[in-house]
């Protein structure tokens, strides 16, 4: 018999061998074909990932030391480690961050520079109509990084202790109000306050919020709405005392405290950071870093960072910002024609 006549024979008396190889040849064929797949998927997702320049500035438009400020630098940190991406920040300060938001919605639109800035953003917009840009259609709208409440605080002297108790109190004696400056978050808020509860306390502007808080400590004007932030130690040394948060659900941080809109219906005012881009940035370019934005700030660091603040992070998309920001402007340009509050 020949030697191939023998192999065939061999192959046929054992079948069991023949049909083990098939089936490794199968589970080969298989397994290369699943490496391949992989790699094509690898190799389409890092083609379809959108490509941020080498270094991306973020506006900051206010001075160093803030709440913007320290957020923004956090943010810029943790983002360039995980894109590997230098991300830098500018501080370009002045006329209530319109310089910096300026400077941004003229930049090229290809992910280069962004700009970070609290709900003075819409409230500047609300009661400036000289503003070198448009709110609504200069910027890209990219993440909602946090929000939280304000607080409504009196000096240790005045009769009220209560919201029911100071809608009395302003419906029948002076009640005056500090703010940091026409068209401040807290001058609207607290001319939110009036609208919707019928009072009228006289809004004294100053230079900052330092200097009301001076005030108020010393019984010159009887309250503000502020952040907790910025009243530094005073509430827990007992200078000032907080009567209400503004946001429309207790908070979490202060949850001693009612709410405004408990005796107030309808009040609700949150102090909010966002990150824009400037018009024109393409879409998958926002997505995406809404996506990672969203990622940084559900990390524990930052969320004990926010914290400080009485704030927390957002998870909305790009275009659920969007909307917020547009019904945010919305809210407070309508109340500034009301309260007829302007800059102009």
């Amino acid at each position: 018999m020949s030697t191939m006549e023998t192999t065939m024979t061999h192959a046929v008396t054992q079948p069991g061998r023949l049909a083990s190889a098939s089936r490794s040849l199968k589970v080969l064929a298989g397994a290369l074909l699943a490496v391949g797949t992989v790699l094509s998927s690898s190799a389409s997702l890092a083609q379809n990932t959108p490509q941020l320049p080498d270094v991306v500035r973020i506006v900051v438009p206010f001075t160093p030391g803030g709440s913007n400020d320290v957020y923004a630098r956090a943010l810029a940190e943790q983002l360039g480690q995980n894109l590997g991406r230098s991300f830098i920040i500018e501080n370009k300060a002045g006329a209530g961050g319109s310089i910096g938001s300026n400077d941004v919605a003229r930049a090229k639109p290809d992910g280069s520079s962004l700009l970070f800035s609290s709900n003075s953003f819409v409230t500047r917009a609300a009661v400036d109509s000289k503003l070198p840009y448009d709110v609504r259609t200069s910027f890209e709208p990219v993440a909602l990084v946090a929000r939280g409440p304000m607080l409504l605080v009196t000096n240790t002297e005045v009769p009220f202790k209560t919201i029911p108790e100071l809608i009395k109190t302003a419906k029948t004696s002076p009640v005056n109000y500090g703010s940091a400056g026409i068209g401040s978050i807290g001058q609207l808020s607290a001319e939110l306050f009036n609208s919707l509860a019928d009072t009228q306390m006289t809004h004294i502007p100053y230079k900052g919020i330092a200097g009301g808080l001076t005030d108020m400590m010393g019984g010159r004007i009887e309250l503000m709405i502020t952040t907790p932030a910025s009243l530094g130690g005073s509430l827990d040394a007992g200078r000032v005392k907080a009567i209400a948060v503004t946001s429309p659900e207790p908070s979490k941080f202060f949850p001693e405290l009612p709410t405004i809109a408990e005796s107030v219906p309808g009040y609700s005012v949150e102090v909010w950071w966002g990150v824009y881009a400037p018009a024109g940035t393409p879409r998958e370019l926002v997505d995406y870093l809404n996506q990672e934005i969203v990622k940084v700030t559900s990390s524990q660091r930052m969320i004990k960072l926010l914290a400080n603040e009485a704030s927390e992070p957002s998870k909305m998309n790009s275009e659920e910002f969007r909307t917020f920001v547009d019904s945010e402007l919305t809210k407070w340009s309508t109340l500034a024609k009301e309260r007829n509050i302007s800059l102009n």
